[in-house]
């Protein structure tokens, strides 16, 4: 059963509508059309961002753990003994906890770090926390250099770039081929193989190909 454009209006809103409507010069159905690719394209990078991000975590962890022992530290690099961490780090690790710990669970290193949102590991190679990246450099073995930039500015653009899928917001004019473009180059920093085992699966570029409108300033910069 058809659907109509005033229906379609009050469940989706004719504000969030009005951008691709401006996109389309006002041809309601090619902007539906481009609203239906937009959640395809979300949809498409759940996958291999959740892949990235899980490997990224758990790299980061592991290169923190090994620094916590190697300064001779007792308790978990979580503790922030030596007040290394920014206090919105402590916040989200008590916040982390705080949740393990809401699902009857005990707040072990693992746990809390599986609760701790992708935002937690973007800022932690920020230039704020520059005391630490000589010792999470070492996450990413095959980057072509150790510049604290070369890691984070490809991650903060995914960090942007997942904050908009996770609330529908528009995607398809953020360059989501250059997006999946750093998100594969920071897979391969990690590990070389890493970029294959994530694309095996991905549906990406067949979402990016199914555009239904030509290609622009805004799709291919």
């Amino acid at each position: 059963m058809p659907i109509s454009r005033q229906r379609l209006e009050s469940l989706f809103s004719a504000e969030r509508l009005s951008t691709y409507l401006a996109h389309c010069d006002g041809d309601f159905d090619a902007a539906v059309s481009l609203y239906r690719w937009n959640a395809a394209i979300t949809a498409s990078f759940w996958e291999p961002i959740g892949h990235l991000e899980v490997a990224l975590r758990n790299t980061l962890a592991a290169q923190l753990a090994e620094r916590h022992t190697q300064l001779g530290r007792v308790g978990s690099w979580l503790d922030d003994p030596g007040r290394e961490l920014s206090e919105r780090a402590r916040d989200d690790i008590a916040a982390a906890r705080d949740r393990v710990r809401q699902k009857g669970k005990r707040a072990s290193e693992g746990q809390t770090i599986s609760e701790l949102s992708f935002g937690f590991w973007r800022f932690l190679i920020t230039k704020k926390l520059t005391g630490l990246w000589p010792d999470l450099a070492g996450g990413f073995p095959e980057a072509p250099d150790r510049q604290r930039e070369t890691i984070e500015v490809p991650i903060a653009r995914l960090h942007d770039f997942r904050n908009r899928l996770a609330h529908h917001q528009p995607v398809w004019n953020r360059q989501p081929e250059d997006r999946y473009k750093d998100l594969l180059a920071i897979a391969g920093y990690i590990d070389s193989a890493l970029p294959s085992w994530i694309g095996a699966t991905s549906t990406v570029a067949r979402a990016l190909d199914g555009a239904p409108v030509e290609p622009t300033s805004e799709l291919k910069p």
